[in-house]
């Protein structure tokens, strides 16, 4: 299979690659290794929060002993007493979830969070796979991206290209994706009726370089071929770049992806 691979000027020039773009897409085993794999950060409330007052639930009600809580109108839940006058106390309220500084009543529990899927190994090679073929499927990156034009994929770049400075390495990809360059930096939008700080990111370029490569740049998402997962590929359709190394990286006999047959 012959690739569009872009050079330092932006043009454009048909190279054979390995052929990692025409593997068939399977939607339902990516969805499947992406719930698997997907990490929720785990929270809850600090376990003692709440449980810290000395309240006892056992106060006296018994008439004419010390510290009776007799004959004062109060309700049988734990209490701490805030001062003493002789043989008389004023108690408040403590510990119970319907008083002021007691716990939360049913608070998240973090073993809710804790991911224990699996999924096979056969099937997440599949699903990188999968992700790599959408990343070139006009169909897969139209349903994504609704507004884009004239989409000409997979996008590839000779690895000389990183060595550009930021700002040439930018027009560099403005050349590439012309009318659609929009799509390729990250965006803050404002999300209506959500207040002051209700906004959402949109996702902007995946780039993927070789592991032995280094390039940083604002805007645009940045991973290397051996760490790549589906997660930066879901949903499939992703508008990705790679570099010439990278292809041979995640096509190569020792590629983690590849190799099972």
């Amino acid at each position: 299979m012959k690739t569009k691979v872009y050079s330092n000027d932006g043009k454009a020039k048909e190279e054979s690659l390995a052929d990692i773009f025409n593997y068939p897409i399977r939607e339902d085993i990516c969805k499947k290794v992406f719930e698997t794999e997907k990490i929720q950060q785990p929270f809850a409330p600090y376990e003692f929060a709440g449980k810290e007052a000395s309240a006892s639930g056992k106060i006296k009600r018994a008439r004419k002993v010390w510290k009776t809580g007799y004959g004062h109108g109060m309700s049988r839940v734990p209490r701490k007493a805030l001062w003493r006058r002789g043989n008389q106390f004023h108690w408040r309220a403590a510990v119970v979830a319907s008083v002021i500084g007691g716990r939360r009543a049913h608070p998240p529990k973090v073993a809710h969070f804790l991911n224990e899927k699996s999924i096979n190994k056969k099937e997440r090679i599949l699903a990188i796979r999968s992700g790599i073929a959408s990343t070139a499927s006009e169909k897969y990156i139209k349903k994504r991206y609704a507004s884009i034009e004239n989409i000409s994929a997979p996008f590839v770049i000779h690895s000389e290209v990183l060595k550009l400075k930021t700002k040439d390495f930018f027009k560099v990809l403005v050349e590439i994706f012309q009318n659609n360059s929009s799509k390729i930096f990250k965006e803050k939008i404002k999300r209506a009726g959500q207040g002051r700080d209700g906004k959402r990111e949109t996702a902007g370029l995946l780039m993927v370089i070789g592991k032995n490569e280094k390039f940083k740049a604002s805007g645009i998402d940045i991973v290397k071929a051996n760490e790549l997962a589906i997660a930066d590929l879901w949903p499939l359709g992703r508008l990705t770049l790679y570099t010439t190394e990278a292809v041979k990286e995640l096509a190569g006999e020792n590629s983690r992806w590849i190799y099972i047959q």
